[in-house]
């Protein structure tokens, strides 16, 4: 039985090598992967919640791996480890060590000498992150919990609310207007993330 996968609107696919890259050979389904992922999510989240961090631990490659590992490590065999497929978004895969280094040295910058407010640096940070696209999947998911990470841990902010006040948890106009801020934000119109990610 193999894995089925119906993407919805801004998901990247997964290729066929990927794909092969699954742990419970059971799951089928997208609704199945989802459920699965979630449960793994939640404990990575557990665990990146209940522990004081330092800004140079979290604005490091190793907890970026770490905290993706931790995420998608039940379901993934590549969980944690960057990609080696190119993809519609990102960087050449061979680039990603670079520029993720770069936005890492980037926001230790505007951190150190107050470049942006606190809403402000998570969210770039997490486009950066998004747009670099350093996994074969879960991005979104992991650049969101970076930014929730980094304006808790770094800044003792509330985390963000990503769209779950608005009507629905499920509502497919939240998932558009997600898509639709971060493309804004590739346009350098920040505004519309900011916006979204506190509503």
């Amino acid at each position: 039985m193999g894995l089925n996968l119906q993407y919805e609107y801004g998901q990247t696919p997964l290729e066929a090598e990927e794909l092969e890259g699954i742990k419970i050979a059971t799951i089928s389904t997208k609704a199945e992967l989802d459920e699965w992922e979630q449960q793994n999510i939640e404990e990575a989240l557990l665990w990146a919640m209940n522990k004081k961090w330092k800004i140079e631990k979290i604005l490091s490659e190793v907890f970026i791996n770490d905290l993706h590992k931790r995420m998608y490590k039940n379901i993934w065999k590549w969980a944690g480890n960057f990609r080696k497929t190119e993809k519609n978004i990102g960087v050449v895969a061979y680039q990603i060590p670079t520029a993720l280094r770069q936005l890492l040295d980037d926001a230790q910058y505007w951190y150190q000498h107050q470049i942006y407010a606190p809403d402000e640096l998570a969210l770039r940070f997490k486009h950066r992150l998004v747009s670099i696209h350093c996994f074969p999947n879960g991005n979104g998911r992991h650049s969101r919990l970076m930014a929730d990470i980094i304006i808790e841990k770094i800044f003792g902010l509330p985390v963000f609310t990503w769209g779950r006040n608005q009507t629905g948890k499920d509502n497919p106009t939240i998932r558009t207007a997600y898509i639709t801020a971060v493309k804004a934000g590739d346009r350098d119109e920040l505004q519309p993330l900011l916006a979204f990610a506190r509503s």
